[in-house]
């Protein structure tokens, strides 16, 4: 069946995030200064086990999920991941596996998860020279580590890969041509993405946004571009192509041209909490079901209820009024 909201939205894709937990600092994710030592990161018991998020996403595919993608924290700091994706994989009724990593962790690990069914990856990269890279990341990673991770995932046939870029004014905004460049023709396609006022530690700011008009400006001025029509209905990234034939960029508009009209994701967050915005301030939490023998139909009922109450568009009022709001924490939920 397909669940749909208030607005009539269905209930499409699940991001399911594994941790909260990151070998990376991102400045606009999971700034130090906030993250630090003495941060309490969820205990391990706390976390849904592979068996209760296998449970679970049988259930959301019941209500017209299609699209699983894996996130964190960074997902691959968790154990056996291969073993979850594995599971999910079996599941009848899931069309797309997806991960999304900051590629750091990729070389050990995707020639096992392309064995255990995952189709395709996303990577975050900033920049392409490590003095931007590594000032963003705040974790000592060099470009070299990511890229290499990139080719072990075009060696274990994961495909398309995507790649990920927030761009943030005045760090590095002058890189996007670069980045670009780099992966014009061979594949691979960048998305850049507006820098969002996910959680309350990024220290976002408008000033901060480079607008998606912008960075296709800038980028058309050395590679011609077009548009593109989306690949499906709720397609988030407006796809554009180089008007020689060399493959295609995308942007993310959640900023300047917000897309809540046609969003169909539902997020799990590690410990069970169902959130359905990205910029939620609270989330529902499964995990009393899975550990006190609630039966799958009540799960399902549950599920349905909040989803079919669901009236999110926090992109499309964001205002004066949502400042301040205290809103979960990307590296909570996945992006």
């Amino acid at each position: 069946m397909t669940t749909l909201d208030s607005f009539g939205r269905p209930l499409r894709d699940l991001r399911i995030s594994v941790t909260d937990r990151c070998n990376f600092r991102c400045t606009y994710c999971m700034p130090r200064e906030v993250f630090g030592p003495g941060y309490q990161f969820l205990q391990r018991d706390a976390l849904l086990t592979y068996e209760e998020i296998t449970r679970l996403t049988r259930i959301f595919v019941e209500h017209g999920v299609e699209k699983i993608r894996i996130t964190g924290g960074e997902p691959l700091v968790r154990r056996d991941l291969d073993r979850l994706i594995r599971e999910i994989n079996e599941i009848p009724g899931v069309l797309d596996l997806t991960l999304t990593t900051n590629g750091s962790l990729l070389r050990a690990q995707a020639q096992k998860l392309a064995d255990a069914g995952l189709k395709r990856i996303t990577v975050s990269l900033d920049a392409l020279d490590d003095e931007t890279f590594m000032a963003m990341n705040d974790a000592g990673v060099p470009v070299s580590v990511v890229l290499d991770g990139i080719a072990a995932a075009q060696e274990a046939g994961l495909a398309p890969i995507k790649v990920n870029a927030v761009v943030k004014r005045g760090v590095n905004d002058h890189k996007m041509v670069d980045l670009a460049r780099h992966f014009r023709g061979s594949g691979i396609i960048v998305r850049f993405i507006e820098f969002m006022d996910v959680g309350a530690t990024n220290g976002w700011q408008m000033e901060h946004v480079v607008p998606a008009r912008e960075i296709i400006d800038r980028i058309d001025a050395e590679f011609p571009l077009e548009p593109v029509n989306p690949n499906y209905t709720g397609e988030v990234a407006k796809r554009w192509r180089y008007r020689d034939g060399h493959g295609e960029i995308g942007v993310i508009t959640s900023i300047t041209e917000p897309f809540c009209g046609a969003c169909t994701r539902a997020r799990l967050s590690p410990e069970g909490e169902l959130y359905t915005c990205l910029f939620g301030t609270r989330g529902h939490d499964l995990r009393p079901f899975l550990r006190n023998g609630a039966s799958d139909r009540e799960i399902s009922d549950f599920l349905g209820t909040v989803w079919r109450a669901r009236d999110d568009r926090y992109s499309e009022i964001r205002s004066s009024e949502t400042v301040g709001l205290k809103k979960v924490e990307m590296s909570h939920i996945g992006g």
